[in-house]
């Protein structure tokens, strides 16, 4: 059994495209997931495949905090999060085999 690792991420369907924000438990098999179009109705309607952000939580309590935030920023705001840690919006898949 795999062990719990909160985490808040952003996946996008190209650079500066279309962006989504989740909070799982298990970042690999959800990134899976919206890889293989069965992640969300969202994530599949806009073919969003490309892991660009994320963000590791001590608990799942505090990554949806932080997600419910995530959310309410401004778009421009989310872009600068994911330019900081990935500024050339390359897919961060092959981080997860570390997971």
């Amino acid at each position: 059994m795999r062990k719990i690792r909160p985490a808040v991420y952003m996946e996008a369907n190209r650079p500066h495209g279309t962006v989504y924000t989740g909070t799982t438990g298990n970042l690999p098999r959800r990134h899976q997931q919206h890889s293989s179009g069965t992640g969300s109705t969202f994530t599949r309607q806009y073919n969003v495949k490309m892991l660009v952000w994320y963000e590791l939580h001590p608990t799942m309590e505090s990554a949806i905090l932080r997600e419910g935030a995530l959310k309410n920023l401004p778009r421009a705001r989310k872009i600068r999060l994911i330019q900081a840690m990935n500024p050339t919006w390359q897919n961060l898949e092959s981080h997860l085999q570390d997971f």
